[in-house]
């Protein structure tokens, strides 16, 4: 049995355990308020700016080409995996690692590399001998995402899929962040830049007709590369929140379970200070009773 000493060392490391969890707790909050007040700002401009795009794309084919619109095969492809640089937020980093295992195992058929934005998949995937072609470290561990950051990361994947006409497909995996207790893992294609073609809702805007000032191609050869970088700008915000929002929750039910330890440590060591007392008086009657 442990002794009385050892179990109020054992509720102070609790306690100090506890008092960590909350302060972690505390500072994601603030972060997570922070991240998603970005998110929302960044999500209609993101959507409206890939429909306009895609339905334009889809309505100018026939007049001009461009590559990042440009169908190819399916044999390679360029998976952009975004994680977190840290851990101690839940299962976050481990259910969108989960789904990208899951879509490589659904197309063990292709030739796949991986560019890894965030440490934890980065080490993930190195430690199974997964190609890596390019990892970003570093870039959202301060909870927060710059665009500056996004945009590199863009500029890289669109000079690595226009020099290198074998890559097929580039996918982007990300957490989308719905709310504190709820972060949804996806896969989307980034490149060749997917066409929309016109829905009910967007047949009025499909049917315009549009004057251009300047060719299409030149407006598009601008527009494309920016509607890159924002969707990565997206993702990389879409993930801190969620990031945020799961370490929060983590700590949260950290801080409950310390607490609940701290009550039943509590218990045995009234228990074992009792049974000491109680052992004592027996000693001191018993002795008393001898003489």
């Amino acid at each position: 049995m442990a002794s009385l000493l050892d179990m109020r060392r054992r509720i102070k490391s609790v306690k100090n355990t506890q008092q960590i969890t909350k302060a972690m707790k505390m500072v994601a909050a603030a972060k997570l308020k922070r991240a998603q007040d970005r998110v929302t700002a960044a999500r209609p401009f993101a959507k409206k700016m890939s429909d306009v795009l895609g339905g334009l794309s889809a309505k100018v084919a026939d007049d001009f080409s461009h590559p990042l619109l440009t169908a190819r095969g399916d044999e390679k492809y360029l998976v952009v995996l975004v994680t977190a640089d840290k851990g101690l937020a839940g299962g976050f980093n481990a259910n969108i690692i989960k789904a990208t295992q899951a879509f490589l195992n659904d197309n063990s058929s292709k030739e796949v590399e991986l560019v890894a934005v965030g440490r934890k998949g980065r080490d993930f995937f190195k430690r199974r001998n997964t190609s890596i072609a390019e990892e970003y470290i570093g870039l959202t561990g301060r909870g927060s995402a710059n665009y500056s950051d996004a945009a590199e990361i863009a500029r890289d994947l669109i000079k690595r899929f226009t020099d290198d006409e074998s890559i097929d497909k580039v996918f982007l995996v990300f957490t989308e962040f719905r709310t504190v207790l709820s972060q949804k893992p996806v896969i989307e294609q980034l490149l060749p830049i997917p066409k929309i073609a016109a829905t009910e809702e967007g047949e009025a805007s499909a049917e315009a007709e549009y004057i251009y000032e300047q060719p299409a191609a030149e407006i598009f050869g601008k527009l494309l590369p920016k509607q890159v970088e924002t969707q990565v700008y997206r993702a990389m915000l879409e993930s801190v929140a969620s990031e945020q929002g799961s370490r929060m929750t983590a700590m949260d039910s950290a801080s409950k379970n310390a607490g609940e330890l701290i009550d039943s440590l509590t218990l045995n060591m009234n228990r074992i200070r009792q049974a000491a007392i109680t052992k004592e008086i027996i000693e001191v009657v018993s002795g008393a009773a001898a003489l």
